[in-house]
């Protein structure tokens, strides 16, 4: 976290008008465009010159949210992304904790000469940024952007823009508020956001209610055609081959949420999803209870995350991606048997 000193530093900077870049991880979901967004609309409110850039596209759910259009796409735009990261005096890594998660923008943010700020909830963040505002007890990255504001003596900035992009970080990073918010903090932040004149139930709505017939088939058949349950390991997995994907004209974020569908059955404790790209498999691991799936990942598919909730990839085939997941299951069984009681 932040030292007094370090705020103190952070606001002699922010008081006169800088360069500032503000960049995301890798496959931009909810808090990754809700956290990017807040803090551009704030930066801008305080007078600063401010760019958005993202590896690559982000689901088209969230395009609704103002001042999303504005993000570059490094992928499309390589030369302006490098152009505008060379010149800024300060470079915010926003919900990812180590240059990796970048993608290919990690190369020039590590190499860019402003300072460098890490924004994030992930546990382990790597060494090599200037400012840490880094801790795994909150919901999402959007709510470290308010405690930013808040530190900063500037939550009268806070507007129905900033607040709609926050929402949408908490919201999406908590599962609409079924895991990750038992902070009391997390409630008094949305209540906040809820007093600029939000509406909640359309953003739900704009979020989780915007399925193509494609997606929706797509889920529909990941459940029928593509989950393994192992009773014995109280874990379930989903893939998708490329070929599922084209199938059903995959879009960015038609998988997203799949994952957590195997956790509504009663004794299956881990799930995840593996979904086949180009030149490598994805990952996306989700438990419940204690079971690390963070280590899980770390440990066996180039990842990590949160306890409850991770990501990895490997270079293996489907199947034996499978196969692997199973076997590092097998070690662990004794650690899954988690039941739910209150």
């Amino acid at each position: 976290m932040l030292t007094d000193n370090q705020v103190g530093e952070i606001k002699d900077f922010l008081s006169g008008k800088k360069k500032i870049v503000l960049t995301t991880h890798m496959n931009p979901d909810g808090d990754a465009i809700g956290s990017t967004v807040a803090m551009l609309h704030y930066l801008r409110k305080k007078g600063h010159d401010v760019k958005a850039v993202a590896p690559n596209k982000f689901p088209d759910f969230y395009k609704w949210i103002p001042g999303s259009e504005e993000i570059i796409i490094f992928e499309r735009k390589s030369a302006l992304s490098k152009k505008v990261l060379q010149e800024a005096e300060m470079v915010l890594s926003l919900d990812y904790n180590a240059f990796s998660r970048a993608g290919q923008v990690a190369e020039f943010v590590k190499a860019a000469s402003g300072k460098k700020f890490m924004i994030d909830h992930h546990i382990e963040p790597e060494e090599g940024f200037d400012y840490y505002l880094s801790t795994t007890k909150t919901s999402s990255t959007g709510e470290l952007v308010f405690d930013f504001m808040e530190m900063m003596g500037d939550l009268d900035l806070l507007d129905k823009d900033i607040a709609a992009a926050i929402y949408t970080s908490i919201m999406t990073d908590t599962g609409s508020f079924s895991f990750a918010s038992n902070n009391a903090k997390t409630y008094y932040v949305s209540a906040a956001l809820i007093e600029k004149g939000i509406d909640t139930e359309k953003i739900h709505r704009l979020v989780y209610d915007t399925f193509t017939e494609h997606r929706l088939r797509l889920l529909g058949y990941a459940i029928s055609e593509r989950m393994l349950v192992w009773p014995d390991l109280h874990a379930a997995v989903i893939y998708l081959t490329k070929e599922d994907l084209n199938r059903f004209n995959y879009q960015v974020g038609d998988t997203e949420g799949i994952v957590n569908f195997p956790l509504s059955m009663d004794g299956v404790n881990v799930s995840v999803l593996i979904t086949e790209k180009e030149r490598k498999v994805r990952l996306s691991f989700r438990s419940k209870g204690d079971f690390s799936v963070n280590d899980l990942a770390r440990a066996n598919f180039q990842g990590g995350g949160h306890r409850n909730a991770a990501g990895g990839q490997t270079n293996d085939t489907v199947h034996q991606t499978i196969d692997k997941i199973k076997s590092a299951l097998e070690e662990l069984k004794n650690e899954l048997d988690y039941k739910l009681s209150y």
